[in-house]
């Protein structure tokens, strides 16, 4: 997310290494139902999928899909290309693949000059560059690499760490969230816990009636059901850890201890006229507070120090009220600066963030599907004349940039 030539908010966009790349904080997609946005959310969690699970068997399909709106399009090799900023030089990893295998794949690292092509890959061919260590072991890996698997999986799985740092970045800093996902980290929610404090100070301020959440044991078999529980018995090693999600909006924790297992279920506490409190499951919370006990382990996480995550997150507007959407993106908004290097991307359809004192122009993206089906991401900072001051919102709900519904009746 590489800044344009616009001004505004410029104190929170750094300078970045000896490239001096301008980096934004944050990515606001917005357009109509169908337009693409979750298409978006979908191809960068195949990508993420890929490479760090794999496919695990030779005969195994990847479950790419193809664009199928046009017969070309339909025959051809699905690319995906990431451009990575990581420890001042700059990864770009591509590669393209249909349902059987991976047709062609590349790894290049630019720090000065002319970028370095670390290796390429063609079919069942591979090319490494010369200045690369244990070469040997590399084409030894490339040897026992599958067609349907990426070499930068396989590499890993061979105990060879020279992309280590690549794979890394899919596995531990490319954050998804989906519409339905859950309260994820709520193992770290005990008492003592930074997670804990933070949760509850944050909660404190957002107007949804809880005053804290937290985590209560509960005998499993009382809330998860026999099936369940064994396969959880099976699969459970001493000590792990599972997040269970069992009937509307309950949220489970599963530790295997001494051979038996323990539950925790998260709940939320309420405050009476009297000052005293009151427990609730977070089944009876409504939509908006799970939402927002769901969201809020990710702000937290944006805004901490040292964090270099990128969050996605698709409908992040839903079941929020628009005030409590905006106040999340301001929150995360003003810790943003020169040495913050967190990034938020979002999809939503909430115009009311279409202000120009909350994002610049080129952080504001709308997506257009053209007369064939195929879509397009387009930024605010493609358009001339857009003053400053400007009523932006008012424009594109008047269909000025794109991206939304076209209605005819």
């Amino acid at each position: 997310m590489v800044a344009g030539r616009e001004r505004q908010h410029s104190h929170r966009v750094p300078r970045i290494g000896r490239s001096q790349l301008r980096l934004l904080p944050v990515a606001a997609i917005f357009g109509g139902n169908a337009s693409g946005k979750t298409n978006f959310f979908r191809a960068l969690s195949f990508a993420k999928s890929l490479v760090v699970v794999g496919t695990s068997q030779l005969e195994m399909p990847i479950r790419v899909e193809p664009f199928l709106l046009d017969n070309e399009s339909e025959a051809r090799p699905s690319r995906f290309s990431f451009e990575l900023l990581m420890d001042d030089g700059i990864y770009c990893y591509s590669f393209s693949v249909t349902q059987t295998e991976v047709v062609d794949e590349e790894l290049s690292l630019q720090t000065t000059g002319k970028p370095k092509v670390l290796y390429l890959r063609s079919g069942e061919q591979i090319r490494f560059h010369p200045s690369l260590p244990d070469i040997e072991k590399l084409s030894l890996a490339f040897d026992l690499t599958r067609n349907n698997q990426l070499f930068l999986t396989a590499v890993l799985a061979h105990n060879v760490k020279s992309f280590h740092s690549v794979y890394r970045w899919f596995d531990e800093s490319l954050t998804l969230i989906a519409p339905d996902s859950r309260f994820a980290p709520f193992e770290y929610l005990s008492r003592g816990h930074t997670l804990h404090s933070l949760m509850n100070e944050a909660l404190s301020g957002l107007d949804l009636g809880v005053v804290r959440v937290d985590s209560e044991e509960v005998p499993p078999e009382s809330v998860l059901p026999k099936r369940l529980i064994a396969e959880i018995q099976q699969d459970l090693k001493a000590g792990q850890t599972a997040i269970v999600g069992f009937g509307p909006g309950s949220r489970y924790i599963v530790i295997r201890q001494n051979g038996s297992l323990k539950a925790h279920e998260l709940m939320t506490y309420h405050r009476r006229s009297d000052g005293q409190e009151v427990k609730f499951e977070l089944s009876d919370e409504s939509d908006g507070s799970q939402r927002a006990i769901d969201l809020l382990p990710a702000f937290l996480d944006l805004t901490s120090s040292g964090c270099k995550k990128t969050y996605v997150i698709d409908e992040f507007d839903r079941s929020l009220h628009t005030i409590l959407t905006r106040w999340l993106l301001e929150y995360f908004l003003q810790e943003a600066s020169p040495q913050s290097r967190s990034q938020l991307l979002f999809t939503t359809h909430d115009a009311q963030l279409i202000d120009q004192s909350l994002f610049r122009r080129d952080e504001i993206w709308v997506t257009e599907t053209d007369r064939h089906g195929a879509s397009q991401l387009i930024s605010f900072s493609e358009y001339k004349g857009i003053r400053d001051d400007k009523n932006i919102r008012r424009s594109y709900l008047h269909g000025r940039f794109g991206g939304v519904p076209k209605i005819f009746a």
